[in-house]
């Protein structure tokens, strides 16, 4: 049963397993449906392992169930207009006869032939995309065979819930909030045994226990700890000024997490130099060799900045943008020391990667993997520092 389903959804790239289409069907049996609304939320539920697939999965429900394929995008333009309901208008016996007559194919021809012309606001009609009318696309009005576009519904018909976008496009690309990136880090951790043998072995303790004619033989064992070190760089001020609330982010689930065995943090502005700064006014210096003395190469290095500069900042003596700095080796060699030093570094870029065309990304580029600040780069970076080497 619904057997076409299964291979829709795998066709517009839903990861559907057999497990989870068995458990559905399961549910089917078992009498858990009993209506295509449920089917639809039931299904969604345990098919789709991400709010990332939710597009892909309105538009297959809605290709098996109506036979037909997604209309053309509805702008965000035409929702604009929809907002704000009017008052309803009730549809006469000769339009409600109209759209009787027309079948599920035919409405949806119509409504992107709609999409195609209309070019400005309407309310209170009965042909156009609007509110408050009697035409069959739009919302706050009424028609018995019209498809809501936009605001509050009350039919409550699984189809119409298939066409319409209650969500914004949930994609993995989307900015980060703490709990994901929380979520994320936690799979930095490495769990190993060290310290005294405090903890009970109780699978070791039931086999000594039983070789030993039943007589208690507790064994101990050491407790597993996350021996995963993080040290976090990040860039701040300039051009990284509209990023401030996302790297706050990334610092606040950083700082929070309990996985890390040790979690240092430090700033910077375009390029490291000579120094690093325990503060963001930059005022409290490390030195860049005390730091690379000091701390062991098997700390996970994560750099977060733009990397885009002026490209003498990179690579010119005294080329940093703040004349303090008076950095008498060029930044692309710090960058570069970093780079050999530390077994496993990843670049995090706020910015998106159509605009990492520049000299100084690609250059950086090549001395670190650089991932986009989203969740899909932010996993991919987590996983590249996870690799053994």
């Amino acid at each position: 049963m619904f057997t076409d389903f299964f291979y829709i959804l795998r066709k517009n790239k839903v990861p559907v397993s057999l497990v989870e289409w068995m458990t559905l069907m399961e549910a089917l049996a078992k009498g858990h449906i009993r209506d295509l609304d449920e089917f639809y939320f039931l299904a969604r539920a345990i098919l789709v392992k991400s709010e990332t697939y939710y597009d892909q999965y309105d538009i297959s429900f809605q290709e098996y169930f109506q036979g037909v394929e997604a209309p053309e995008e509805i702008t965000q333009e035409v929702l604009e207009w929809l907002k704000d309901p009017l008052n309803r208008m009730l549809l006469g016996e000769e339009g409600q006869a109209l759209f009787d007559s027309m079948d599920f194919d035919e409405l949806m021809k119509e409504l992107e032939k709609r999409l195609r012309e209309q070019t400005e606001q309407h309310d209170g009609g009965g042909h156009w995309i609007g509110r408050g009318g009697t035409s069959p696309f739009g919302h706050s009005g009424y028609h018995p065979h019209g498809i809501r576009i936009g605001g509050q519904g009350g039919g409550r018909h699984a189809v119409q819930i298939a066409q319409e976008r209650r969500f914004k496009n949930y994609r993995s690309d989307l900015t980060l909030d703490v709990r994901q990136i929380g979520v994320a880090l936690k799979k930095l951790r490495q769990l190993r045994r060290t310290g005294p043998e405090d903890e009970l072995d109780l699978e070791g303790t039931i086999k000594a226990t039983a070789k030993n004619a039943g007589d208690l033989d507790f064994i101990w064992q050491r407790s597993r700890k996350n021996t995963v070190k993080l040290l976090l760089l990040m860039d701040v001020g300039g051009s990284m000024e509209p990023y401030a609330m996302l790297c706050s982010r990334l610092f606040s689930a950083a700082h929070s997490s309990s996985h890390f065995k040790d979690f240092q943090y430090y700033y910077f502005h375009n390029c490291i130099y000579d120094n690093l700064y325990r503060d963001i006014e930059r005022e409290d210096a490390v030195s860049t060799v005390h730091l690379l003395r000091t701390l062991e190469p098997d700390y996970k290095l994560l750099i977060v900045g733009d990397a885009r500069m002026g490209p003498w900042e990179l690579v010119e003596r005294y080329g940093a943008i703040n004349y303090y700095e008076r950095n008498e080796i060029p930044g692309i060699i710090w960058l570069r020391r970093i780079a050999d030093h530390f077994s496993h570094c990843v670049w995090l870029n706020p910015d998106a990667p159509r605009f990492w065309i520049h000299a100084t990304v690609n250059m950086i580029g090549r001395l670190f993997p650089m991932y986009p600040l989203t969740l899909e780069g932010l996993e991919q970076a987590v996983g590249k520092l996870v690799v053994k080497k």
